[in-house]
């Protein structure tokens, strides 16, 4: 008899954690390195936000929290969704928890058979498909393409849904290419869903606030009423508020969905970090400017990446919406030889030669399902960004 679960082989590693800890490692051998790899803004936590964590303590709010987050914060959840989403949510139809991924890990423990089908449009966050499996359900694979500006098409979604189908997952903007979805373009999606009534949708909306130019963020449950009773609208802390390892996340959704979730987190971790919520609480309800002034030191950062990529031979890279990364694609360089005598056959390769000849770590796009490409977070300063674009441009201009 075997001891570990027979689902640990149907997962792989996390292809970004991976390439992260990777670039410690060299850095810790002497290299140097320039992580491109995390996806984690290189902002602190507001100080309005630090000191309402230490308040909680100092309160004696350190005891163990509600399962589904202590009432203060659900509250200020169901009004963050009125405010900025039209959304209306009572605050027992949201639910806290250690992240997005556990929400999103509850959310398919609560509802997948073995068998039930979710469609995740390609590229993806690498955690969606490998969730899924160890929930024992089966990721399908609706395909984007770069002309269409990585975006999910309703001919494209229509392919995809079977009777098996349970869930769609949609992430804008998104991890990994920044595309994300004008109102226009999620109403053509919700008119294929509402022909399919036994597909929901989980929205992941954790890079809400980071949209650039006159981009207007909506979600698909405020775009098409009709899909509010099934859809899980999930966001966090993380991003926009650079709180990343305070490990908040949040959603809301019909009741019988969050009461699963809740029963299921009752079982696993319990409520999430009390201080933690706390600071929550603040950032929700708190001053938001910092967004702002954050949001066009992103948008400078894209703007200068993009400009130096595609500068850079056989690299083309879209400007994307939102988010803090760029997908751009590699494949102008493939069959092309390194100094050494390598030939780049994949986007793996790529990624991998680069690293080692030139110290800059990206993650390679076939690990968020659609290559040749390679994801970069420009969530770091302009100075290391532009060092890292000179470097891939050194290094794509050396290949034969």
């Amino acid at each position: 008899m075997a001891f570990l679960a027979d689902a640990l082989s149907r997962v792989k590693p996390s292809a970004t954690i991976a390439v992260s800890q990777k670039a410690r490692e060299l850095k810790a051998n002497g290299r140097d390195i320039i992580g491109l790899g995390a996806g984690e803004p290189d902002f602190d936590t507001p100080d309005n936000i630090k000191n309402a964590a230490i308040e909680a303590i100092r309160r004696g709010e350190t005891k163990y929290p509600p399962v589904s987050g202590i009432v203060p914060l659900r509250e200020a959840i169901a009004a963050k969704f009125k405010r900025e989403n039209n959304l209306d949510y009572k605050p027992a139809q949201t639910i806290v928890a250690t992240g997005g991924k556990q929400i999103l890990f509850n959310a398919f423990m609560a509802t997948l058979n073995q068998g039930d089908e979710v469609v995740i449009p390609t590229p993806y966050w690498v955690s969606y498909p490998e969730m899924v499996l160890l929930c024992g359900g089966t990721p399908t694979f609706a395909e984007t393409t770069a002309d269409n500006g990585f975006k999910l098409k309703a001919a494209a979604l229509e392919k995809a849904i079977t009777p098996r189908t349970k869930w769609l997952v949609l992430n804008s903007p998104s991890n990994p290419s920044g595309a994300a979805y004008t109102e226009a373009e999620l109403k053509e999606i919700a008119d294929v869903l509402l022909k399919h009534p036994q597909v929901w949708v989980l929205t992941d909306d954790m890079y809400e606030h980071l949209t650039y130019g006159d981009f207007v963020f909506k979600t698909i449950a405020e775009v098409e009423p009709r899909l509010y009773e099934r859809t899980l609208t999930m966001n966090g802390v993380s991003k926009a508020y650079a709180m990343t390892g305070w490990r908040i996340g949040y959603a809301a959704g019909p009741i019988e969905l969050i009461k699963a979730m809740d029963m299921i987190q009752g079982q696993q971790t319990s409520g999430a970090c009390t201080i933690a919520q706390w600071a929550s609480v603040e950032a929700l309800t708190g001053p938001q400017d910092f967004i702002a002034r954050n949001k066009a030191i992103f948008q400078g950062r894209r703007d200068l990446v993009v400009s130096m990529l595609n500068q850079a031979r056989g690299i083309t890279c879209p400007s994307p919406e939102g988010a803090f990364y760029v997908y751009p694609s590699c494949a102008g360089l493939i069959g092309k030889k390194t100094a050494s005598g390598k030939t780049i056959d994949t986007d793996e390769t790529f990624c991998s030669e680069l690293l080692e000849a030139e110290g800059v770590a990206v993650v390679f796009g076939s690990a968020f399902g659609l290559g040749p490409n390679f994801r970069i977070s420009y969530a770091t300063s302009e100075k290391l960004l532009e060092e890292a674009c000179t470097r891939i441009q050194r290094f794509t201009a050396s290949l034969s």
